[in-house]
């Protein structure tokens, strides 16, 4: 991009520092990675960073220059310069973006005895969006208001309602009242209608005094568990800006591991939940299979699609969990709660799905809450289930969205048209088959958890650098695998699921899941808090570290 040099104020300018600043501007805005790298500082201690956050080392900067695709357009206004010292000198550009708004780029430039000038450390600071689109498909000031009925607490005063405040993402799968249901796909947006009424569980929120705050992305047809989206972009993931976010609940996790809201509204049929919940420094849970009502939620595979949420803090997870819990036994479900009293055990054979720096973060944790180990099944069986798992979410995928795919496979993202293109291929003998194969899992599951509280990771691993998610299908598609055999277990047997929050050594979030009794939601939450709560706290989900 060629432009009129803007005028340089302050500090003396009897060098070649301004040209190879506009140099290094040229290549910004033509994104010549390559001149990028030459005209910054060759070292471990080059630093960049921006609202998304900050990386350390040239190595890792070039790295994340490669795979972003290209810095917005901007015009440079003005330049400061300030000499620190001999070979040193900061310069603060004063920019505007073409679609208005004003922004800073911070330099430091330094110049060795045997080389050129370099940025040793720069700061970007672009024109803030009205709303950043790759978390939002709507937002509001509020989208819709609390809906609580005045209410006493026993002695003439007023009770205030138990999430009185409180802001809720809602996954787009959610029906409210007004608004089309988006699915992750611009096809199916253009196509429908506004909703009637509220989903349950949106109404649920809304009646306990929580507000909507907007209508959260979603992987397209929450047939993903990697948070990306050809259509809009990918959700940023707060807890580590470079890594993708974790699907298919990705827009609702990004809201409240940004402080953009309170509450995740979401879905989990495969680990919607608890993927982003690990990937995100999050609580997370999915409920028991049926407990909370899926009216109103557009469905993938109703065998195992459940309602869940993540928040930042066990406390409004749990009165989250006490709100819904309560008001589906008002709406008629009529099983006994079960208590989430038994012994925690670690088991083994699964953990080994996990990478060793995750496996050895849930070891810990579990260790230090006193769960003891049991073998439990191998790895080798958990990719079994994971398979049969796959088979019959691929079977009814097909079947609630299979006629509309037909009409539109031009329009879908290439990995989700991938998975629909071998839904088609199944067929019905096998999809019989794997529905045997699942009851017979159902019931291994169930027996194995019988009287105990299960541990396994809530993923496979920390969340994969996004250079890592754009390189090719293959590595994602592994990772994937991987973690879909821990969290198979839970949704071919109905079961509830905690995620909770832990960090592996190098600082990373990761997840680890207690799997409770059917029924034990409430109960389950109530023992994560008590065994994890001080130490895995909201404020760790936004510790300072070096992203080098």
């Amino acid at each position: 991009m060629s432009q009129d040099r803007a005028p340089v104020l302050g500090g003396r300018d009897d060098d070649d520092l301004m040209d190879r600043f506009w140099a290094y501007e040229s290549a910004l805005m033509s994104n010549d990675t390559h001149a990028m790298a030459e005209l910054s500082e060759n070292s471990a201690e080059t630093v960049r960073g921006d609202a998304a956050g900050l990386l350390v080392r040239h190595g890792t900067i070039t790295a994340f220059r490669a795979n972003r695709g290209g810095a917005p357009a901007r015009s440079v206004l003005e330049i400061h310069r300030r000499n620190l010292a001999p070979g040193v000198v900061l310069l603060i550009a004063v920019t505007q973006s073409p679609d208005g708004g004003r922004g800073q780029q911070t330099q430091v430039w330094r110049r060795s005895a045997e080389g050129p000038w370099g940025v040793s450390a720069a700061h970007v600071s672009t024109p803030a969006p009205a709303m950043d689109t790759r978390i939002w498909r709507v937002v509001g000031d509020p989208l819709v208001g609390p809906e609580t009925e005045p209410s006493s607490d026993g002695r003439g005063r007023e009770a205030s309602p138990p999430l009185a405040g409180c802001s809720v993402a809602v996954k787009d799968l959610f029906a409210v009242a007004g608004h089309r249901i988006g699915a992750g796909s611009p096809a199916w947006l253009a196509e429908a209608e506004p909703e009637a009424r509220h989903a349950p569980a949106v109404r649920a929120l809304l009646a306990a005094g929580a507000h909507v705050r907007g209508l959260a992305r979603t992987d397209e047809f929450a047939y993903s568990l990697a948070g990306t989206n050809t259509h809009y972009g990918t959700p940023p993931n707060s807890s580590d800006p470079h890594r993708i976010p974790g699907g298919s609940t990705s827009g609702s996790a990004s809201a409240v591991s940004s402080g953009q809201a309170d509450i995740g509204l979401g879905t989990d049929t495969g680990g919607s939940i608890r993927v982003p919940s690990a990937y995100q420094g999050l609580w997370g849970l999915r409920t028991t299979h049926g407990l909370v009502s899926r009216d109103g939620v557009l469905p993938l595979a109703p065998s195992f699609d459940t309602v869940g949420w993540v928040t930042r803090s066990v406390d409004l997870l749990s009165r989250v969990t006490r709100t819904m819990v309560h008001g589906a036994r008002s709406r008629g479900w009529d099983k006994e709660p079960q208590p989430a009293d038994g012994p925690l055990v670690l088991l083994e054979g699964l953990l080994k799905l996990a990478d060793d720096d995750v496996a050895q973060a849930v070891r810990s944790a579990s260790d230090a809450a006193g769960a003891r180990s049991d073998t439990g099944p191998s790895a080798a069986q958990g990719q079994r289930w994971r398979s049969v798992f796959q088979s019959v979410q691929a079977g009814e995928a097909w079947a609630q969205h299979g006629e509309w795919i037909d009409d539109h496979w031009d329009r879908l993202a290439p990995d989700v048209a991938s998975r629909f293109a071998a839904a088609r291929e199944q067929t019905a003998d096998s999809l019989a088959r794997a529905r045997v194969e699942a009851g017979a899992a159902r019931r291994s599951i169930r027996e194995l958890a019988a009287g105990r509280i299960l541990v396994l990771p809530s993923a496979s691993s920390v969340a994969p650098l996004q250079s890592q998610a754009t390189a090719g299908g293959h590595w994602i598609e592994a990772a994937r695998a991987a973690t879909m055999a821990l969290t198979s277990l839970a949704g071919l047997a109905g079961l509830p699921v905690v995620s909770v929050p832990v960090r592996t050594a190098d600082g990373l979030p990761c997840g680890l899941s207690l799997i409770g009794p059917e029924g034990s939601d409430e109960s389950l939450v109530r023992r994560a808090a008590e065994l994890w709560g001080d130490e895995t706290s909201v404020s760790s989900t936004h510790d300072q570290r070096s992203l080098g």
